[in-house]
């Protein structure tokens, strides 16, 4: 599964509707998904902990297992800042992942409220990369959450992105970039397949193709939406009495069929 996940950022952009439990991951693979990617957020939510290097590592590691020992696709693992505070567990939570099925991990250099200092993360991302052949994808929070100066942001997340690529990274994920014209930057000057989030307020997945972008995630934006759904049939049976949010083209029999 690793080089054919692999293979998937080099022919057409690979979209990544990204999951968060067993029965997510089945519906977008069956969707047509050809690989399912994780999402931290929502994994974290959906077992009762709050997203941001909270949940332990046994626990996320064994929903990448469940998610993998049945999906037909590959299955590429958000393991946030890498669930250790040293490179050698960094080291252990991507063997333990690989050993859980995983074809790829996400790793991000958020250290909040800023961002790990360059060469810590590169020491980080080159024990990722020794440690098992996943397809390593090192994700660049400085856009997400605005760190820095916006008149260098571009070139800083470049320069990160340089030295990560060059400690083993296979590719590099700049969420919170949405202008065409920056992303069209990020991928001319980034030496590695460019990730992106995009949703709500993004350019279409045919638009971002054709800058170039080798691969688009939703991140938590479905397991939100999901959860917005289950408050939005709550409410409403609570104070008009009546179902009509619950209509759904998903039947009782067809996601147990899924399962089974």
């Amino acid at each position: 599964m690793i080089d054919e996940f692999r293979a998937l950022h080099t022919s057409e952009v690979l979209v990544l509707p990204n999951a968060w439990d067993v029965a997510s991951a089945r519906i977008i693979e069956q969707a047509g998904a050809r690989a399912v990617a994780t999402t931290s957020a929502g994994v974290a939510w959906s077992l009762g902990t709050p997203d941001g290097d909270r949940l332990p590592r046994d626990r996320a590691v064994d929903l990448v297992a469940r998610i993998a020992s049945g999906a037909g696709v590959p299955v590429t693992a958000d393991i946030e800042s890498g669930f250790g505070a040293t490179p050698d567990e960094v080291a252990d939570t991507v063997r333990a992942v690989a050993d859980a099925g995983a074809a790829g991990i996400n790793i991000e250099d958020g250290a909040f409220p800023g961002l790990r200092p360059v060469a810590e993360q590169v020491e980080r991302i080159a024990a990722a990369r020794r440690a098992a052949p996943l397809f390593v994808n090192a994700r660049i929070d400085g856009y997400l959450f605005g760190v820095g100066d916006p008149d260098t942001r571009l070139a800083d997340t470049v320069a990160r992105a340089e030295a990560f690529v060059a400690a083993g990274a296979d590719g590099v994920y700049v969420p919170g970039v949405v202008d065409p014209e920056i992303i069209s930057m990020l991928v001319r000057r980034i030496p590695a397949p460019l990730n992106v989030l995009a949703g709500p307020g993004a350019p279409s997945v045919a638009d971002l193709a054709g800058l170039g972008v080798a691969r688009v995630s939703a991140g938590s934006r479905i397991v939100l939406a999901a959860y917005a759904l289950a408050g939005r049939c709550a409410r409403e049976m609570l104070t008009k009495g009546t179902y009509d949010a619950q209509t759904s083209d998903l039947g009782y029999g067809d996601l147990n069929a899924l399962l089974s």
